[in-house]
């Protein structure tokens, strides 16, 4: 479809940068935009006769960073994993009962965690979070999941995973944490696995 820059008219989709900027120009909203370049690239986006088993049998949990791009750091396509998302990529319940989705209804075999430096759960607080909550008349059953140390996160996420009955396969799990300032990626065993 044709988009206008500076007034003069330019076949195709408009470039990321333009999209992204169209909110502050005419006052849409991020929702509408989503939907709008979905449409343009329905034909891309299509997948027909792809299955929903992932290829590589493999699901990945890693934090919702903007960040993390997981498929080209994980050298993954389309089909080929399963990638559940929340903050921190800690295995959470809900994490844990997608996972449980992904190994006995869909054929997953093997599960990478993926957490990263400078995330934003590091050294936040959870009574602070816990309050902010309680003003908005909130009481989650959960907890915020914040941590010092990612390493020690990663292990203490492993071994929840590892320990996590509702997962048949736990002997392929493995923890990665990623370097957002220096791209590179790096496995962290849990103890005792090595």
């Amino acid at each position: 479809m044709p988009w206008a820059h500076a007034g003069v008219a330019v076949a195709g989709a408009a470039p990321a940068p333009f999209i992204s900027s169209l909110y502050r120009v005419t006052g849409e909203h991020n929702a509408d935009e989503m939907l709008a370049a979905a449409a343009e690239r329905a034909e891309q986006l299509a997948a027909p006769g792809l299955s929903p088993r992932p290829r590589r049998k493999v699901a990945v949990l890693a934090c919702m960073d903007t960040r993390i791009d997981l498929f080209p750091m994980l050298g993954l396509n389309r089909g080929d994993a399963h990638i559940i998302r929340n903050a921190g990529g800690l295995a959470t319940e809900d994490a844990i009962r997608s996972l449980s989705v992904s190994q006995r209804l869909l054929g997953t075999e093997e599960i990478v965690v993926v957490m990263h430096h400078g995330c934003g759960l590091r050294g936040a607080s959870e009574d602070e979070f816990a309050r902010q909550l309680a003003r908005d008349g909130a009481r989650p059953t959960w907890r915020l999941g914040a941590f010092e140390d990612v390493e020690v996160a990663l292990r203490q996420e492993l071994a929840r995973l590892r320990s996590a009955p509702e997962l048949p396969l736990r002997d392929h799990i493995r923890g990665f944490v990623f370097d957002p300032e220096t791209g590179s990626l790096s496995e962290v065993a849990e103890q005792g696995h090595a």
